[in-house]
C-alpha cells in the first residue's frame, strides 16, 4: 500500500499542532537561558564571531593541560584588542576578593567545568560504570537506548583495536546488568514485545585505520574482520547492532560490509544500518537495498536521519571542484526524508523502520503515514539524540511509545569534537530545535510541507553572488575563470575502474622505442636508454633513444628558426594551443596517470594529481598570456601614447626532474611556449616515458614545428653542452641544488657569439620542516606528517623530512605517528591498498639506504619498516624509516634525502620550534599544526619558506592557490603557477609615439585633458 504525502498533510499538521500543545512551555535545556549552556547558545546565535571562536575553543580545549596554556587560549580565543572575555563565559566563577592570577585561574577552572559539563550533558557517560547507570535512568524512564562509543579517528590499528575492545567492555558491562532489566512496554523479554533490550551502533571506519575508498575490497575486508567481534557479543546478548553512516567517502564499503555481515548471519535479523536523506544519492540507496534484501530474501533494519556532516562535505566538494553531494537547501532533505521515509513503510514486510528526527513535521509525516498504511507498530520506532530534545522525546514517548535515544558514551576527547557537531546543529539558522525553542516561530511555518518551505525559502532566496575574477577572451570566445581540475573521486566506481583498466592497457603495449622529437621529425638515435617498473626492475617499459650533441644542435637550431614566427604568433593564438593541449590531457588522464604509476612508482592519487596539474598549468598560464598579451598604455599626456608590452625572450632549455614528471615538465615547458619561447626539453632518464607524452601532446594540440623538441638524453654527454649553448637565452630548471647551483654558474659565462644574458630559473629542493605545538589536533597532525613524510615515499621537494614537537605533547604524539606508520601496507604502487612503493630507481635506492645509516647513527630509531623478501628482490624498495633525538646539528636535519626518511626533533617553546624550522640553508616548504592564534600568527610571520601550510600537510600544492616555489638555497626565479612566473620568459618592451602634428594632439578619453 502506498499514499500521497500531500493528502495526508492536513493531518499531519494536526497531529503536530497536538504534538506542540503537549510540549507548550517546555524548553531543551541546550537552550535553557538560566543555565550556563544556554546562555553560551544564546550568545552564540547572536554573535558568529563568538559561535566560532566558542566552538574552536570547545574543540582544543582537552589538550590545555596546564592552568598557563588555558589562560593563554582563553585569551588568544576571546579577548580581543577591543573586547574582554564576554560575561556568559565568566558565569558561575566564584567571586572572590582575591586579586592576581589566583582570580584568573579561578575564572580559566570554572571555564573549564562549565565546558566539561557542557559536553557531559550531550554524553551518557565517559566510564563504561557510568553508562551502564546512564542506561538503567533512562529504561527507568520509559527510554530504550542505542549505545555509540565516541573516538572516529583513528590513526593505526593498535587505535582501532582499542576501539574495538572499548565496545566489547562496554557491552561485558552491560551484559551482567541487562538481565535485570525489565522489557519496555512488554511482558516478555523484548522491549515493546518485538526489539531487543541492547542497542550499539559502531562507526565501520574506526574499526579500521586503512579505510580509505580506493581501495574497497580493502577496506570492506578490513572493517568487516573488525567488526565482526562486536557483533558476535551482540548477538550472544540477544542484541541489535546498527552499522552507522558516516562521511561519504565512507559511504560505498558500509554498505558492501552490511550486505556482507547480513548474508553472513542469515538467520539473525537485528542488524541494521543508517542512512542520510541530505545526500543527494540516498533515495537510490535505499530502494537498491530494498531491492537486494527482497532478491536475497533478507530482513533488514534501517535507521534514517537528515546527516551530521553537511559543511564538510559541502567543503570538501567546494575545494575540490566536485558536485556537492547534499542538499543544499534544507527542506530539500526534508522533503527526501519523508519520501524515503514512506518508500521504507512500504517494504516494512522486509524493512524495520527507525525514524531518526527532532523535527515534530517529520515525525509526525512518519506516524500518519504509517496510520494510513497501517504499517505495524513493530515494525518502526523514534528515535532522537540524548542531552537533546528532551520536551520532542518526552512527547513522543506519550503519543508513540517506541523512542530510543542515540546515547554516545566515551572520553572527553572525542566527546569534545561530537560536541561541537551538536553545537553546530542546535545553532544553525535551519535547525528544526532553534527555529522551534530559540526563535519561537510560527508553529503553522514549522509544520508546513517541505515542498511549500522550499518553494518560499527560493522564490526569497538572494541572488548568488557574482563571479568577480577575472574573464579573458580567447580565440573562440570568452574563457571561463580558472579553476583547478578535480582530483579523482574513488567514492565513484568507475574512477576506480579506470586506473587497472589503463594499466593493463599500457602493458600491452611495453617495449616500444621512443624516438627523439625535433622540429617536427621523428629522430632515432642508435645510444638507447631502458626504462623499468622500480616495483619489479625486470619489468622493462621502453627503450628511449638518448641525444648527442649533434642532435642537441639540430634541435636549438630548430628551436631558433621557429622563434622568428612563433614570438610574433598573438598571445591568443598561443594561449589557445595550451588550452587545446589541456584538453588532449582531460581526455586522456587515466592512460598518462597509469604511466607514473609503472614508470616512477606514483600511487593512483598522486598519479592523477600530476597530471591535473599539468592541465591546471596550461589553463592559467594560457589565461596569464592573455592578461598580460595585450599592449597597456602608460601615463596619460596628451600628444604621446607609450605603449608597454612583452616578447619571448628566445630559445628555453627545460630541463625537467623525474618526481613530477608531467606536471612540472608541462609547467616549465608550457609557460615557455606560451611566451613565444620555443622549447628544447630535456626529461629525466628516469621518466623520459613519461616526457614523451608531451610529443603527443602538443602534436593534438597542432602546434607548429620547431617550437617544442623531446631531446632526452645522458647528462654527462649533453647536460653542460644544452646550458652553455650560446643560443639559449632561458633555463628552466627543477632538480637538486647542486645541479642548479652548477647550471647557475654555467650559465653566467658568456660563451663566443652570445648576444643575451641568460635567465635562470631554477627551483632546488628543501629540507621542509613541520611544527606539532603543544595544543594540535593530533589526529590530524599524525596524518597529515605521515603523508607529507611518505606520500610517494618522500620524493618530493616539498616532502616533510623534520618534524618538530614541543615538548608537552612530544610522547603522546610520537606514539601516534610511530603506530600509524607500523599500520600501513608497503609494496608496489599499482595496489591501491598500498601506502608507500619503490622509489624510482637503483640509484635513488642506494642514496637512501646510505643516509638511513647516517639517520641510525646520528639518532634513534623509532620506526624501520620493510617490504617482503620476494618484493625486495624485484624492486627498488627502501625502509620506511623515522627516528627521534635530532638535532639541528646533525647532517640529517641539514641535507635533502629524497627519500621516506622523517627526523624526530624536539622542541622546548614554540620560538625554539620556529628557530629549528629555519635552522637550514633551504626555504621551501613548511607546515605548523597549532590551535594557538598567537601561534599560527607568529609562524605566518617569522617561519620563513615560500610556502607555509597551517594545519594543514606541507604538500599538495595547487596552481594559482598555492603557487609554488621557495627561497635561499630552494631556488631562484618566481613561484611556479603564480601571477608572476611568466614574466621570467619574456623581455618587456615600450614604444612612445609622439602623436602631435604641427601644434595639433588627437585628444583620447584616457588623457590627461582639460576638462
Amino acid at each position: 500500500m502506498t499514499v500521497d504525502i500531500s493528502t495526508l498533510d492536513p493531518r499531519i499538521i494536526s497531529l503536530g499542532k497536538e504534538f506542540f500543545k503537549s510540549i507548550s512551555g517546555e524548553a531543551p535545556s541546550v537552550f535553557n537561558k538560566g543555565w550556563w549552556t544556554g546562555k553560551v547558545m544564546d550568545w552564540a546565535m547572536k554573535n558568529e564571531d563568538f559561535k566560532v571562536q566558542m566552538f574552536r575553543f570547545v574543540d582544543v580545549l582537552p589538550y590545555l593541560n596546564t592552568s598557563d596554556s588555558l589562560s593563554r587560549h582563553i585569551e588568544e580565543y576571546f579577548a580581543g584588542d577591543d573586547s574582554n572575555i564576554p560575561d556568559v563565559l565568566k558565569w558561575g566563577a566564584t567571586k572572590t576578593g582575591i586579586g592576581g592570577g589566583l582570580v584568573a585561574k579561578v575564572l580559566n577552572k570554572t571555564i573549564r567545568s562549565n565546558i566539561e559539563g557542557m559536553a557531559r550533558q550531550f554524553i551518557i557517560g565517559q566510564k563504561s560504570s557510568e553508562a551502564v547507570k546512564g542506561i538503567r535512568k533512562l529504561r527507568k524512564d520509559g527510554f530504550a537506548f542505542v549505545l555509540d562509543l565516541l573516538g572516529e579517528a583513528t590513526v593505526s590499528e593498535e587505535e582501532a583495536i582499542a576501539y574495538r575492545e572499548g565496545y566489547l567492555e562496554v557491552l561485558d558491562a552491560i551484559h551482567k546488568e541487562c538481565a535485570k532489566w525489565g522489557a519496555l512496554d512488554s511482558s516478555g523479554d523484548l522491549d515493546w514485545g518485538h526489539a531487543p533490550k541492547v542497542n550499539v551502533a559502531v562507526k565501520p571506519s574506526a574499526f579500521y585505520s586503512q579505510s580509505k575508498p580506493v581501495s574497497l575490497e580493502d577496506t570492506v575486508q578490513g572493517m568487516m574482520e573488525s567488526i565482526e567481534p562486536v557483533y558476535k557479543k551482540v548477538m550472544d546478548m540477544n542484541g541489535f547492532l546498527c552499522i552507522d553512516m558516516e562521511a561519504l567517502k565512507y559511504k560505498e564499503p558500509t554498505i558492501e560490509m552490511y550486505k556482507r555481515l547480513r548474508k553472513k548471519y542469515p538467520d539473525y535479523p537485528h542488524l541494521g544500518i543508517v542512512y542520510q536523506s541530505y545526500l543527494k544519492c540516498t533515495e537510490g540507496d535505499v530502494r537498491e537495498m530494498l531491492d537486494w534484501a527482497r532478491a536475497e530474501n533478507l530482513p533488514i533494519s534501517i535507521r534514517l536521519v537528515k546527516g551530521a556532516y553537511w559543511d564538510f562535505e559541502t567543503v570538501i566538494a567546494k575545494q575540490n571542484d566536485w558536485p556537492v553531494p547534499v542538499f543544499t537547501n534544507k527542506p530539500e532533505s526534508d522533503i527526501a526524508f519523508e519520501r524515503i521515509s514512506k518508500m521504507i513503510l512500504e517494504n516494512q514486510d522486509i524493512c524495520h523502520y527507525a525514524c531518526a528526527s527532532h523535527n515534530i513535521r517529520s515525525i509526525s509525516a512518519v506516524m500518519e503515514m504509517a496510520k494510513e498504511m497501517n504499517v505495524p507498530d513493530e515494525r518502526y520506532e523514534f528515535q532522537v539524540l540524548y542531552g537533546m530534545a528532551e520536551p520532542v522525546r518526552k512527547g513522543l514517548r506519550n503519543v508513540a511509545k517506541r523512542v530510543r535515544l542515540y546515547c554516545p558514551y566515551g572520553d572527553l576527547i572525542p566527546g569534545m569534537a561530537y560536541l561541537v557537531r551538536r553545537l553546530l546543529e542546535n545553532t544553525a539558522n535551519e535547525s528544526f530545535l532553534k527555529q522551534t525553542f530559540a526563535d519561537e516561530a510560527d508553529v503553522d511555518i514549522l509544520l508546513e510541507n517541505p515542498e511549500k518551505t522550499l518553494e518560499r525559502e527560493l522564490a526569497n532566496k538572494p541572488e548568488p553572488k557574482p563571479d568577480k575574477r577575472p574573464r579573458y577572451k580567447g580565440v573562440n570566445g570568452e574563457l571561463e575563470p580558472f579553476n583547478n581540475f578535480p582530483p579523482s573521486d574513488f567514492t565513484i566506481k568507475a574512477e576506480r575502474e579506470a586506473f587497472p583498466e589503463a594499466v593493463a592497457k599500457l602493458r600491452n603495449g611495453f617495449g616500444k622505442q621512443y624516438p627523439l622529437f625535433i622540429n617536427g621529425q621523428d629522430v632515432v638515435t642508435s645510444d638507447t636508454l631502458e626504462t623499468y617498473n622500480p616495483a619489479d626492475t625486470s619489468e622493462i617499459i621502453g627503450t628511449v633513444c638518448q641525444a648527442g650533441i649533434p642532435e642537441i644542435d639540430k634541435a636549438i637550431t630548430g628551436a631558433k628558426e621557429a622563434y622568428l614566427k612563433w614570438r610574433d604568433v598573438s598571445p591568443r593564438e598561443r594561449a589557445q594551443v595550451l588550452l587545446d593541449a589541456a584538453k588532449y590531457c582531460k581526455e586522456n588522464i587515466y592512460e598518462l596517470s597509469a604511466l607514473q604509476v609503472l614508470e616512477v612508482g606514483k600511487q593512483w592519487d598522486q598519479a592523477q594529481g600530476d597530471v591535473a596539474e599539468a592541465i591546471d598549468f596550461m589553463e592559467y598560464y594560457a589565461r596569464e598570456m592573455i592578461r598580460l598579451g595585450d599592449p597597456k598604455r602608460m601615463g596619460n599626456a596628451p600628444g604621446e601614447f607609450s605603449q608597454y608590452f612583452y616578447q619571448g625572450k628566445g630559445v628555453a632549455a627545460v630541463i625537467a626532474p623525474w618526481n613530477f614528471p608531467f606536471a612540472i615538465s608541462v609547467g616549465m615547458v608550457s609557460a615557455a611556449i606560451v611566451c613565444g619561447c620555443p622549447v628544447v626539453y630535456k626529461p629525466s632518464g628516469l621518466s623520459s616515458a613519461i616526457g614523451y607524452g608531451l610529443v603527443e601532446m602538443f602534436k593534438a594540440a597542432g602546434l607548429p614545428e620547431g617550437v617544442f623538441n623531446y631531446t632526452p638524453g645522458r647528462g654527462s654527454v649533453m647536460g653542460d653542452y644544452l646550458v652553455d649553448h650560446p643560443d639559449i637565452a632561458v633555463i628552466a630548471f627543477t632538480g637538486s641544488m647542486e645541479v642548479g647551483l652548477r647550471i647557475q654558474e654555467r650559465a653566467a659565462k658568456v660563451q663566443p657569439g652570445q648576444e643575451h644574458c641568460k635567465r635562470v630559473i631554477a627551483e632546488m629542493g628543501g629540507k621542509n620542516a613541520i611544527i606539532i605545538d603543544d595544543d594540535a589536533d593530533l589526529d590530524e597532525a599524525v596524518v597529515g606528517v605521515l603523508y607529507s613524510a611518505f606520500g610517494f615515499q618522500g620524493q618530493k621537494c616539498s616532502a616533510c623530512s623534520r618534524v618538530i614537537v614541543l615538548d608537552p605533547i612530544y610522547d603522546r604524539f610520537i606514539h601516534r605517528l610511530k603506530e600509524a606508520a607500523q599500520s600501513v601496507k608497503l609494496g608496489p604502487s599499482e595496489n591501491p591498498e598500498n601506502y608507500m612503493g619503490p622509489v624510482v630507481d637503483k640509484g635513488a635506492q642506494k642514496n637512501v639506504l646510505n643516509y638511513i645509516e647516517i639517520a641510525e647513527q646520528e639518532g634513534q630509531v623509532l620506526v624501520k619498516r620493510e617490504v617482503s623478501e620476494d618484493l625486495k628482490a624485484k624492486g627498488c624498495y627502501v625502509p620506511m624509516t623515522i627516528v627521534e633525538g635530532i638535532t639541528k646539528e646533525h647532517r640529517i636535519a641539514q641535507e635533502e634525502v629524497f627519500g621516506p626518511v622523517l627526523s624526530v626533533m624536539r622542541a622546548g617553546s614554540f620560538d625554539e620550534a620556529v628557530d629549528i624550522a629555519n635552522s637550514t640553508k633551504f626555504a621551501l616548504t613548511g607546515a605548523v599544526y597549532s590551535r594557538s592564534p598567537k601561534h599560527l600568527e607568529k609562524a605566518a610571520k617569522d617561519f620563513r619558506v615560500g610556502n607555509l601550510y597551517l594545519n594543514k600537510a606541507s604538500v599538495g600544492a595547487l596552481v594559482e592557490r598555492h603557487s609554488f616555489g621557495g627561497f635561499k638555497m630552494s631556488g631562484v626565479g618566481s613561484k611556479s603557477g603564480g601571477p608572476d612566473y611568466l614574466l621570467q620568459f619574456m623581455d618587456p618592451r615600450l614604444v612612445c609615439e609622439n602623436t602631435m602634428r604641427r601644434g595639433f594632439a588627437p585628444i583620447s578619453e584616457d588623457d590627461d585633458w582639460i576638462a
